[in-house]
């Protein structure tokens, strides 16, 4: 399926692509709000700026895509593939990355407030400036990822092998 046969069933209403495949497409600034992409593949896709709000991206690959500014709030995205994405400043707020591979992805200053990251493999991601108010952590591998300056009041204890963000809500810690 061509990108302008995507988005005029998806105009029409249509909201189930799983499966698609969409690598390298351009989808700057779409709104694809409660869309259905489980299991496509989106990498190297530029989503800068898309509306994904509520969205099913469960198992999908956005390898290297950029989703600078995106908002990605409430969206399904257990299993996700986002090795060496670009999340800069995108919403995530209430989004669940459970199980999800953010290896060197870019989260500085994205809001991820409220999301569930369990099982998350973030190690070689930046989260500068990143707001991680009440997120869900658990059993999340960080190492070495950049916490500098993170929005939560991070506490890090690097000897201790912990670490800790204001009302946040850690069952376990692992930093691997």
């Amino acid at each position: 399926m061509d990108i302008q046969q995507f988005l005029h069933e998806y105009n029409r209403g249509d909201r189930n692509f799983s499966g698609l495949r969409l690598h390298e497409v351009d989808l700057r600034g779409a709104s694809l709000s409660g869309i259905d992409l489980s299991g496509a593949d989106l990498s190297q896709a530029d989503l800068s700026g898309a509306n994904l709000s509520r969205a099913n991206l469960e198992r999908a690959n956005l390898t290297d895509a950029d989703l600078v500014g995106a908002d990605l709030s409430g969206a399904n995205l257990k299993h996700i593939n986002l090795i060496g994405a670009d999340l800069g400043r995108a919403s995530l707020v209430g989004a669940d990355l459970s199980y999800g591979d953010l290896r060197t992805a870019d989260l500085e200053q994205a809001d991820l407030q409220g999301a569930v990251l369990c099982e998350v493999v973030l190690s070689g991601a930046n989260l500068t400036h990143a707001n991680l108010a009440n997120a869900w952590v658990e059993n999340t591998d960080l190492t070495p990822a950049e916490l500098d300056d993170t929005d939560g009041n991070w506490v890090r204890s690097y000897d201790a092998g912990d670490a800790a963000a204001t009302g946040s809500r850690w069952i376990s810690w692992g930093l691997h």
